[in-house]
């Protein structure tokens, strides 16, 4: 385990309302000057949703409209095999991001001046994804044992390509997989096995060789999420707090082994980001960590290995709200470390 002491530093999930790429990077350096996050901007082009973002180079992938879908016409065999080849050659290169489906991370890379203390970059995860994706005969690809292994490999390379990309920045990287199709696990919708699930994330995971997290912006079993190779647990506290505190155990665990945990305490929705101030969110933040400290968790832990964001992405407000989001995000932060740290 790398070294996660980050006192409740703050960063951001990452994608915004913008549709220019350099002001939406102004943003970002102006707000998180230790941890920035390259933006994605799924406003300026439908390239830049979360699923499509990722999905070139996956074999016989067709884009129509928002759609994901297998070409079932066409025989994938070769492009399969050029996909499994980089990955036993651990080769990233093959399985980059372009400019067309990621202005914000290339525009990151052109910022002058920078000296975080470390980077943030974030993808999609095998099991969002493989949601996302239709095979030939309208399944999702998830269920398919070929093309969801395929999808977990890809991935890995993708994530191992960003990481390797933005260490051109700070060598302190911190790759986020966000997963927001697991707040279905274990429902009727979501029936893959516990052990298959791990092992596809696990599969992104392992490509990762700095930080590497997890993002989830509602109810899941966290006690999965914990079991998996993760340095960096980031979930919505702001509106599902209660949701953790149901696994003490696994989160003193996790801590104990110096896990952190991401608190996405500054809400994302416009009404409350116009609603909520420092002071409330304090005491939103402080109310949120209280149940482990009566679980045997130090207060101190709390702070210590812990980092603030945004509850989840913020591509779904205006301009003005998703800089307002983020002042209050920073302002908790400092306030936070003033108090604490």
């Amino acid at each position: 385990m790398k070294d996660t002491s980050f006192n409740l530093l703050p960063t951001m999930i990452g994608s915004m309302p913008h549709k220019d790429a350099k002001e939406a990077c102004r943003v970002v350096v102006r707000f998180l000057k230790d941890i920035p996050c390259w933006p994605q901007l799924p406003n300026l082009t439908s390239r830049e949703s979360m699923a499509i973002q990722v999905s070139e180079g996956f074999p016989g992938i067709i884009q129509k409209g928002n759609d994901l879908l297998i070409d079932g016409a066409n025989d994938h065999s070769a492009a399969l095999e050029q996909l499994y080849m980089a990955y036993l050659e651990n080769d990233s290169s093959k399985f980059p991001m372009t400019e067309e489906y990621a202005a914000g991370f290339y525009q990151l890379l052109q910022q002058a001046d920078l000296s975080p203390l470390a980077i943030k970059g974030q993808l999609i995860g095998p099991i969002s994804w493989g949601l996302s994706v239709k095979d030939s005969t309208g399944n999702v690809i998830l269920y398919d044992e070929i093309l969801s292994d395929a999808a977990a490999k890809m991935l890995r390379l993708k994530a191992g390509w960003q990481e390797k990309t933005l260490a051109q920045i700070c060598k302190n990287t911190i790759i986020f997989i966000d997963e927001p199709a697991m707040t279905s696990y274990g429902s009727a919708f979501f029936s893959l096995p516990e052990e298959r699930v791990i092992a596809l994330l696990q599969e992104v995971f392992d490509g990762i060789g700095g930080l590497k997290g997890i993002h989830c912006c509602g109810n899941t079993d966290w006690s999965l999420i914990l079991s998996t190779g993760i340095d960096i647990m980031n979930f919505d506290a702001y509106n599902y707090a209660e949701s953790l505190t149901l696994y003490p155990a696994e989160v003193k665990a996790f801590l104990d082994r110096k896990g952190a945990i991401a608190w996405g305490i500054v809400p994302t929705d416009e009404a409350n980001i116009q609603k909520e101030n420092v002071a409330s969110l304090k005491d939103r933040l402080e109310e949120a960590m209280a149940p482990f400290t009566r679980k045997g968790i130090a207060f101190k832990q709390l702070v210590e290995q812990g980092l603030l964001t945004p509850s989840c992405g913020l591509a779904g407000v205006k301009e003005e709200a998703a800089i307002l989001a983020l002042e209050l995000l920073t302002e908790l932060s400092r306030e936070m470390r003033r108090i604490y740290g």
